[in-house]
């Protein structure tokens, strides 16, 4: 029987995520933080809300992971977000040493492969998981944005 707790699923939740930050104005961009099949963290943008530019979901959800765990180092965890890292969270993701990224929509001109921003050796990467639905809610963000101003 297949496992119904695949990269396909967390990433679902994480578009939940990234639906939340879009309902708040914010970048719809979602994040989910799994050990054992386990959600321990759930985040969304909320740069706009905090007026911070770190802000971001997966900056956000190393944060809450790490307080679940009791450490900072996430070498078991997996992070299931909707759009490719950028440099920023790729660093933070180096540090806390984790062992799986999952990304939904690839982002060619701020993500961490655009700038070579390396990665913890031991992180696993897989990209373009529900990749049309992750980019959908991004692209018609800022149509919405452009519309209105």
């Amino acid at each position: 029987m297949e496992d119904p707790f695949n990269d396909e699923y967390f990433m679902r939740r994480a578009l939940q995520e990234a639906e939340i930050a879009y309902g708040k104005g914010e970048v719809p961009i979602g994040a989910v933080i799994v050990i054992n099949n386990r959600i321990i963290a759930r985040a969304h943008n909320l740069t706009e809300t905090l007026n911070d530019v770190t802000a971001h979901a997966e900056m956000q959800a190393f944060t809450a992971a790490a307080d679940y765990l009791g450490g900072k180092y996430l070498q078991n965890c997996t992070l299931y977000v909707t759009l490719e890292p950028c440099q920023m969270c790729a660093g933070a993701a180096y540090w806390t040493q984790i062992g799986k990224i999952v990304f939904g929509a690839h982002d060619l001109n701020r993500g961490y492969q655009h700038f070579k921003t390396q990665l913890h050796p031991k992180t696993i990467v897989t990209g373009g998981i529900l990749e049309n639905e992750c980019g959908n809610l991004i692209k018609k963000f800022f149509i919405e944005k452009r519309n209105l101003n």
